[in-house]
């Protein structure tokens, strides 16, 4: 079944890509926890990070780690939280989250709210610093 990751990754729906390649892609969060909260996705539709094949997974973390990088350099924080929960969206995700405190990483934190222009300011300075 399709999901609403598979329909981004077509361009179905908008998004605010970060990044992708062949097998990856990533894009910030619209219901984003902190500035700067990337979501990273397989291409392949697969339900549960740990059904991935070993390649797959490392492949995946490897990406996200790049992503990360660029993140930190991008949003002033502490660090970036990795956060996968999956059962929102029935395919593979990985939350990076910048944080000052680990609190920032809580499932209940209050959404935050950025005009379509901040967003495209947020992607552009993560993208500016792969």
């Amino acid at each position: 079944m399709e999901t609403i990751f598979s329909k981004i990754i077509k361009g179905d729906i908008p998004c605010y890509k970060i990044a992708e390649d062949n097998d990856f892609f990533a894009f910030l969060d619209i219901r984003p926890s902190s500035k700067g909260h990337t979501l990273v996705i397989p291409k392949i539709e697969n339900d549960y990070i740990f059904d991935l094949s070993d390649e797959q997974l490392c492949g995946l973390i490897l990406f996200a780690k790049k992503i990360a990088i660029a993140l930190k350099k991008s949003i002033h924080c502490e660090r970036i939280g990795v956060k996968v929960i999956g059962l929102e969206v029935p395919h593979t995700h990985i939350h990076l989250i910048p944080i000052k405190v680990e609190g920032d990483m809580n499932q209940g934190k209050e959404i935050l709210k950025f005009t379509d222009e901040e967003f495209q300011e947020i992607a552009k300075t993560i993208i500016l610093n792969l």
